[in-house]
């Protein structure tokens, strides 16, 4: 499973109660051997709002 499948699956997992609050999902994502100070390449988001 892809990381945007999994957040699109969040919100149906949800739809028995409905709530007048807008619901959002933090990713957090860690990555072997990455360097955040030297390599800036994953400082962007990379899920688009769903």
């Amino acid at each position: 499973m892809s990381s945007k499948e999994a957040v699109r699956k969040v919100p149906h997992g949800n739809q028995r109660k409905r709530h007048k609050f807008l619901e959002t999902v933090e990713l957090q994502i860690s990555l072997k051997n990455y360097d955040p100070q030297k390599d800036k390449r994953f400082s962007a988001p990379i899920l688009r709002h769903i």
